[in-house]
């Protein structure tokens, strides 16, 4: 007797070799392929657009933000030049002077000695407002009014006589 069995007229190493070959033949397998983006099999694909258009308002927005950033900056630095610092310290103070001999008219004190006689009104225009004051010569009250494209503004200011302390 011979060591290899035989089944049907084959040798128990061709069986097992034809039944290595036809398996994996018997073996009802599917194969299905998904793409993992949304965008080619449809599942999410909303969230998916909805995802992207987010992205590209927010990349859209950074640059928005930066170029505001940076215009602010450019204006910042126009307004902190030495001629713009010069020529509001000259504004503040031709606009002080102003103020002051506004003031002083209106104050000012006459004497019946001297014969001159003392402004009870006056008017100015500056940059399209038109400020005008005028004095009561019998209460000494001066009304003080500021008229601009925005209103008018009007300040009383008593007279000697109506300050009681």
């Amino acid at each position: 007797m011979s060591s290899n069995k035989y089944i049907g007229g084959l040798s128990m190493k061709n069986i097992l070799i034809a039944v290595l070959i036809l398996l994996p033949t018997f073996a009802n397998a599917e194969l299905v392929h998904t793409f993992k983006n949304p965008s080619f099999n449809g599942e999410g694909y909303s969230n998916h657009v909805l995802g992207i258009e987010q992205l590209g308002f927010n990349r859209q927005k950074d640059i928005d933000d930066a170029i505001a950033a940076e215009q602010e900056r450019i204006e910042r630095e126009l307004e902190n030049s030495t001629l713009n610092k010069f020529l509001r310290n000259i504004e503040s103070r031709i606009y002080a002077t102003l103020s002051k001999q506004m003031v002083d008219a209106m104050f000012e004190a006459c004497t019946d000695e001297t014969g001159a006689t003392c402004p009870t009104s006056g008017t100015t225009e500056i940059e399209g407002s038109t400020i005008s004051w005028s004095k009561d010569t019998v209460t000494g009250s001066i009304t003080l009014e500021v008229a601009s494209d925005e209103g008018t503004t009007t300040i009383t200011i008593p007279g000697a006589g109506e300050f009681n302390f």
